[in-house]
């Protein structure tokens, strides 16, 4: 693809920019943006050819204006197309919609040099340095300016939650290690939470922080402002760009600390048990701010067979879960049966990625901690459609099962010979604290309980065979407990 290519037309579902518009300022880009999108950590088309770039949007938070010694600050959405290799379909004609947040300088201070995209070589940008711009603590405060500020700028809107106090002047600094999102924190205040991969819809995690916030729960930080992108009089819902909430300066969270005590052998399980009280209590507050659904037996046989095909695909993609393809697929049946005899599930809105990094504690006084849980994002691989649709509470409590001993499985495998009864340990306290606080015991939905854990010991085999080999023997040491337990 060269430096000169012109958008094509974008899918109607988001408007893109004007074409006159899109193609000069896309000049300056597309070669830039083409190298350096595939190797972000949160380019989802890695292994995949990148087709060519559609500009969706362009607004300038800090105008790029004649070249000079102050920096501009691009705002931009882009849709990565597909490529040629990939399966035909809406979501393959469609490809992924990314948000960018680029700098622009005339000379690039030594210190932004690691934040460079590259150099524009034609276009309105020519000979300017174009560089990730959440790298820059002047213009990523500036972003903080605007949400302080609601109203609209091009295509971007920004809310704020009413009664809610931002700081001005705090110093930005991004976090590193983030696989899917950028985050920045402000001082010790507040973190900005971006989504890199955007769709139309309300991301999850504004939306349920928000309802469970008007719920008075206490256990989720509550969005401070928010900003996302519309069209006037388009067709397609807003994308959610960025939440800001409080940020919990001096907050461990539960995987640290479960490798804490297996590496000391301490106590984990009054831990365990008050987040199991956690977590109801999140549940039964969601459950009490959105709408809940029956599902039935129907639905459930549906939820089998969905769990039989990933299996049947993850097979074909790892051999090693071949000789324990029968012993899982018992769980499934076991499932599928209890819903042909009637069985049937409550359903509501959930976290969707549960597990022990996306729970916080502060160590209070008395040694006592209080669990505050954090990214309601769900799967970032997963439709957001799908990530907004109601399900079992135990596929949230399966998640955290799974934590637990995927945390004890990391040290069986290094020889630590008390894992495997911490993890039994725990996994029963965290259920016993679930049932303390909402009257129910997962373990008692033991058909659905057992299916859903097994289908994310298959989701951890997939990911570590994909992204880190090495790890493979973790969660298949979980597969072979999951092959006879069905």
């Amino acid at each position: 693809m060269s430096d000169s290519s012109a958008p094509r037309a974008a899918p109607a579902e988001i408007p893109q920019l004007a074409t006159g518009q899109g193609s000069a300022l896309l000049r300056s880009l597309t070669g830039l943006l083409a190298n350096w999108l595939p190797e972000q950590r949160w380019f989802a088309g890695k292994g995949r050819p990148l087709g060519e770039l559609t500009l969706i949007s362009a607004t300038e938070i800090l105008p790029c204006g004649p070249a000079g010694t102050a920096p501009g600050l691009l705002h931009l959405i882009v849709r990565a197309g597909a490529g040629a290799s990939r399966t035909s379909g809406p979501r393959a004609a469609e490809g992924d919609c990314y948000q960018l947040l680029l700098g622009v300088r005339q000379a690039l201070p030594d210190a932004l040099a690691p934040a460079l995209v590259g150099r524009a070589k034609e276009g309105p940008l020519r000979g300017r340095a174009i560089y990730e711009a959440l790298h820059d603590p002047r213009l990523a405060g500036l972003l903080l300016e605007r949400l302080r500020t609601p109203g609209r700028l091009g295509t971007l809107s920004f809310g704020r939650a009413p009664g809610t106090t931002i700081p001005t002047g705090l110093t930005a600094r991004v976090l590193t290690g983030e696989q899917t999102n950028s985050s920045v924190v402000f001082g010790e205040a507040h973190i900005l939470k971006l989504f890199r991969r955007v769709s139309p819809g309300v991301n999850p995690d504004l939306e349920l922080p928000l309802a469970l916030a008007q719920a008075g729960c206490a256990r989720v930080p509550a969005p401070a402002a928010w900003f996302e992108a519309s069209w006037p009089g388009a067709v397609a819902e807003p994308l959610t760009l960025g939440v800001l909430q409080p940020f919990l300066a001096g907050s461990t969270d539960g995987w640290q600390l479960a490798q804490l005590s297996l590496e000391t052998g301490g106590d984990f399980t009054a831990s365990a048990h008050a987040l199991g009280m956690a977590t109801a209590e999140v549940h039964a507050a969601l459950a009490a701010a959105l709408p809940t659904e029956r599902l039935t037996g129907r639905q459930l046989e549906q939820t089998a067979r969905a769990m039989m095909e990933r299996l049947n695909e993850a097979v074909d993609v790892v051999s090693a879960l071949r000789p324990y393809r029968d012993g899982l697929r018992r769980a499934y049946v076991a499932l599928a049966d209890h819903a042909a005899r009637g069985g049937a599930a409550l359903a509501q809105r959930l976290h969707g990625d549960l597990h022990l990094g996306q729970v916080l504690t502060v160590a209070e006084a008395g040694g006592d901690a209080h669990w505050t849980v954090i990214d309601f994002e769900g799967e970032p691989a997963r439709p957001l459609a799908d990530r907004r649709q109601p399900g079992p509470p135990v596929r949230d409590i399966a998640g955290m099962l799974r934590s637990f001993d995927y945390a004890a499985c990391q040290h069986r495998v290094r020889g630590n010979r008390g894992a495997a009864e911490w993890s039994r340990a725990n996994r029963a306290a965290y259920c016993a604290g679930y049932a303390a606080a909402r009257g129910d015991d997962p373990r008692a939905e033991r058909e659905l309980l057992l299916a859903y854990e097994t289908d994310k010991a298959i989701y951890e085999v997939l990911y570590e065979a994909r992204h880190r080999p090495s790890w493979l023997p973790v969660p298949m040491m979980a597969i072979r407990r999951l092959a006879t337990a069905g």
